[in-house]
């Protein structure tokens, strides 16, 4: 095998100068690792700009929001939470929340579980009508459901020969509210669950594990961050709804109002410090969940990365 000429010049000189070229090469390297580098153009601008928009549209409201409850003073503050219709608002509110989250949790999970795990005709339209209560304004639908289940109505009527009450009941406000938040779980579980691979829950069966075993031991604890913030985000939204509950609910005091409906009736009557202070207790139950469900996200990943 021969060499060309320029070719084994250019050997020997590298190697000639070798040291020189080496402390040439780190030099680059060493710059290059201290010189940050973003992709985005004009980073620092663009920071700027995302910070005071945040401020602007999240923590401005929010102390605007306790500088008005503040003019009632710690003792008019919980003179106002201590009222006996926003107390019970504040119990409907939590109860229904609750209970259309842990429905929408089973019924979410088994319908993002369907639409992953099967393939059937439709499919693509049962996905698309996944996100038709985001895409409806919540008036519509709350229009739609108090027709649909008044004392009267289509299928109202049909509950009635039970003597089942579903409209202007707190029935009602659970219901609306499965209707209205069911996308949150379903569009967080099914990436999560699309992602999985069907091989684990194969060698679970060839194991001896039965179906339900497999789904509660190997699919489930995966499923455990995704539903978490599913769950979460469809509460605080259930804990505000408004548009689509004042249809439904009837909105009798101590029967079936909710918070939201306290807000808007003390507003109505010129008594912006106690919305404000409704307001403010709402929003720091909103906080307390996002907070939990952080901290049980942050454990249930450090335990399965612990596992792994």
């Amino acid at each position: 095998m021969g060499y060309n000429t320029e070719n084994l010049f250019f050997i020997v000189t590298l190697l000639y100068h070798k040291d020189y070229c080496m402390a040439t090469v780190n030099s680059l390297l060493s710059l290059s690792k201290n010189t940050k580098r973003h992709i985005m153009p004009f980073f620092n601008l663009s920071l700027g700009i995302s910070v005071f928009a945040l401020s602007l549209l999240v923590f401005l409201p929010f102390v605007a929001l306790v500088f008005t409850a503040s003019d009632l003073g710690m003792t008019g503050f919980w003179q106002v939470i201590n009222e006996a219709r926003v107390k019970h608002a504040i119990y409907l509110t939590l109860k229904t929340s609750l209970l259309a989250t842990v429905t929408n949790l089973v019924f979410g999970t088994l319908i993002a579980w369907v639409l992953v795990r099967y393939e059937f005709w439709g499919r693509s339209l049962v996905n698309a009508l996944v996100d038709l209560p985001f895409a409806l304004p919540t008036a519509v639908m709350g229009i739609s459901l108090a027709t649909l289940y008044a004392p009267n109505g289509l299928i109202g009527q049909w509950f009635m020969l039970f003597g089942v009450r579903i409209a202007f009941t707190p029935i009602g406000i659970w219901l609306a509210l499965i209707v209205v938040s069911l996308p949150f779980v379903i569009r967080s579980v099914q990436p999560v669950l699309a992602e999985m691979s069907v091989e684990y829950e194969e060698a679970s069966a060839v194991l001896g594990a039965n179906r339900l075993t497999t789904f509660g031991k190997v699919v489930l604890p995966e499923l455990y961050p995704s539903l978490l913030m599913g769950g979460g985000m469809m509460f605080a939204r259930a804990m505000g709804e408004y548009g689509s509950v004042i249809f439904i609910a009837g909105n009798l005091p101590m029967k079936s109002e909710i918070l939201p409906l306290i807000i808007i009736g003390k507003l109505d009557s010129y008594d912006v410090a106690g919305a404000s202070a409704v307001a403010l207790f709402m929003l720091l139950i909103s906080f307390i969940i996002l907070f939990v469900i952080n901290a049980l996200q942050w454990l249930f990943t450090k335990r399965m990365g612990g596992v792994l």
